[in-house]
C-alpha cells in the first residue's frame, strides 16, 4: 500500500475526527440510526463470529480466521484498533485463499457514503468506522464475518447484531474501568451483553472465577448453548504438540505460531468457537492454521527494521500491545519462558496511556527485567508522561527511567550491554498504540 494510496482514506477519517467526538460514548442508539439510513447492511451479512473479552480476542480472532481460510473459505475480519493504517481494521476474504486489507478506494468510498447517510448527526468516529464495516461486509460476499467488539460489549457499536453463530468471551481482567466498572464480575456483565438468546456462546479461559460465574449465569438465563474452557474444551502441550480436546475427543495438533503459552487457550477456544458456529473444518484445516496464524503487534519479533540499528548487536526485540495487569502477567510468562529456553538479560521499554493501570502492568515484570525504560506514545493524545511512567515502574519495585523516544532507549540499552557475553532481549510494549509507533518508524506495517 503506497503513501498516496493509504492518504485517501486517513484524509475523509481525518475530516470525521474534525467534525465528531473522539472516544467512546456507548449507546446503540446512534449507530441503529444511521444503520437504517444504510438500507441496516448489518442484516446482511454471513453468519457472524462476534468476539469480546479483555485480552486475548485479537489472538482468537486471528486463529479463527487462519483455520477458517485454512478450509478454503472467505472471512471477513473486522479488529479494532488499527496499529498504523486505517486499512487494518478491515480484511475482506477471498474465496480459496488468505483475505486481504480493503484497498484505499473502496475504503475512503464507502467512508465518505457513511458519512453522508450519517447527515451531520451527533456520532462518534468509532459509530462511523463501525457501520463502515457492517457495509463492506455487506457489499462484498463472503462464506464467514468475524466480528472483534470494541469496547465492552453490550452498548458497544458492533452490538446490533441480533443472531451471530457464535458469541466468544475471552479473558477478562481490569481494564476500561471508567466505562465499564471497577469489578471483574462488572465487566464481566458488560462483555455477556453480546451474547444473544439462543446462540452459541464460547467462554475462553477465565482466570477469574467470579468474571466467569457471570459469564455462565447470563448463557444459560439467555438459553444459550454453551462451551465452557476447562470444562467443554481444553488445551495442553504434550511433547512439543497441542493437545485438544472436548466430547469429540482429541486432536494432536502442532503448536500454534503465536508464541506464549497462553495462546495454547486461544487456540483452543478458537477451534471451539469455529465448530460451534456451525463449521465443520477437517483437522488438517485446524494445524495448517495453527502453524500458519499471523497476529502483528502481539509477541512480534522485530527482525531488522531502521529501529534494530539503535539496539545492541544480536539483541532480541520484541514488541507487544498487551497494556492491562492481566495482558502484563501473561506476557511476563512468555518471557519467563524464552529465559528458560535462551536466558538473555531482559529490558523493558514502556509506553501507557492514562487509563491504564500501569503499576499492575509492572509488578508482573518483577525478577524477570533488569531495567524499565519509558518512552512517550506518540499516537494518541492520552500518553502517559515517561518521569510519571517511570515513577510506576519505580512503585511496583522495577528500576527505571525515563527517554524520549525508542531510539534513545534502544541506545541506552546498547550502552549498557556493550560488554555483556550474551545479547539482551527487548520487549517494547504498554500500548497498541506504541507498536504502531514502532512498525511505522521501523518501516515494517501490517500487510
Amino acid at each position: 500500500m503506497t503513501a498516496t494510496e493509504v492518504s485517501e482514506a486517513a484524509q475523509e477519517i481525518e475530516k470525521l475526527l474534525a467534525l465528531h467526538p473522539k472516544g467512546f460514548d456507548l449507546s446503540l442508539d446512534r449507530i441503529t440510526r444511521l444503520l437504517a439510513a444504510l438500507g441496516n447492511p448489518h442484516e446482511r451479512l454471513p453468519p457472524v463470529i462476534h468476539v469480546a473479552g479483555t485480552n486475548g480476542k485479537g489472538s482468537v480472532t486471528a486463529f479463527c480466521r487462519a483455520i477458517l481460510e485454512a478450509a478454503g473459505l472467505s472471512v471477513h475480519v473486522h479488529t479494532s484498533p488499527h496499529l498504523v493504517n486505517w486499512h487494518e481494521r478491515y480484511r475482506l476474504g477471498v474465496k480459496g485463499g488468505k483475505g486481504a486489507l480493503v484497498s484505499d478506494p473502496v475504503l475512503a468510498d464507502v467512508v465518505r457514503r457513511v458519512a453522508e447517510a450519517n447527515g451531520g448527526e451527533k456520532i462518534t468516529v468509532f459509530e462511523i468506522l463501525t457501520a463502515v464495516t457492517f457495509l463492506l461486509f455487506a457489499e462484498h460476499p463472503a462464506d464467514v464475518a468475524i466480528i472483534e467488539v470494541g469496547l465492552g460489549g453490550r452498548y458497544d457499536a458492533t452490538n446490533v447484531i441480533a443472531r451471530p453463530a457464535v458469541s466468544v468471551i475471552m479473558p477478562i481482567s481490569l481494564d476500561h474501568q471508567a466505562y465499564l466498572g471497577d469489578r471483574v464480575e462488572l465487566i464481566a456483565a458488560e462483555k455477556a451483553g453480546i451474547m444473544k438468546r439462543g446462540c452459541p456462546v464460547v467462554i475462553g479461559h477465565q482466570e477469574e472465577e467470579s468474571a466467569r460465574d457471570v459469564l455462565i449465569a447470563t448463557a444459560e438465563r439467555l438459553g444459550c448453548p454453551i462451551s465452557v474452557y476447562g470444562q467443554d474444551f481444553m488445551a495442553h502441550e504434550e511433547f512439543g504438540r497441542l493437545i485438544f480436546q472436548d466430547e469429540n475427543g482429541l486432536a494432536d495438533l502442532p503448536l500454534p505460531r503465536l508464541p506464549g503459552r497462553h495462546q495454547y487457550a486461544n487456540a483452543a477456544a478458537a477451534i471451539r468457537a469455529v465448530r460451534a458456529a456451525g463449521f465443520d473444518v477437517p483437522e488438517a484445516a485446524i494445524e495448517k492454521g495453527l502453524a500458519g496464524v499471523e497476529w502483528p503487534g502481539r509477541l512480534q519479533r522485530l527482525a531488522g527494521g531502521r529501529l534494530s540499528h539503535f539496539g545492541p548487536p544480536g539483541a532480541e526485540i520484541w514488541i507487544d500491545g498487551g497494556h492491562n495487569p492481566g495482558a502484563g502477567h501473561v506476557i511476563a510468562e512468555a518471557m519467563a519462558t524464552f529465559e528458560e529456553r535462551d536466558p538473555r538479560p531482559l529490558f523493558l521499554i514502556i509506553g501507557m496511556i492514562n487509563t491504564k493501570e500501569p503499576i499492575g502492568y509492572f509488578k508482573a515484570f518483577l525478577d524477570l527485567t533488569e531495567q524499565v525504560f519509558t518512552v512517550p506514545v506518540h499516537g494518541s493524545d492520552a500518553g502517559l508522561d515517561p518521569l510519571a511512567l517511570a515513577a510506576d515502574a519505580a512503585a511496583a519495585g522495577l528500576e527505571a527511567n525515563a527517554t524520549s523516544s525508542v531510539a534513545e532507549a534502544l541506545g541506552q540499552i546498547a550502552e549498557l550491554t556493550d560488554e555483556d557475553p550474551v545479547p539482551p532481549r527487548v520487549l517494547i510494549g504498554g500500548s497498541l498504540y506504541l507498536v504502531g509507533d514502532v512498525l511505522a518508524e521501523n518501516g515494517t506495517p501490517p500487510r
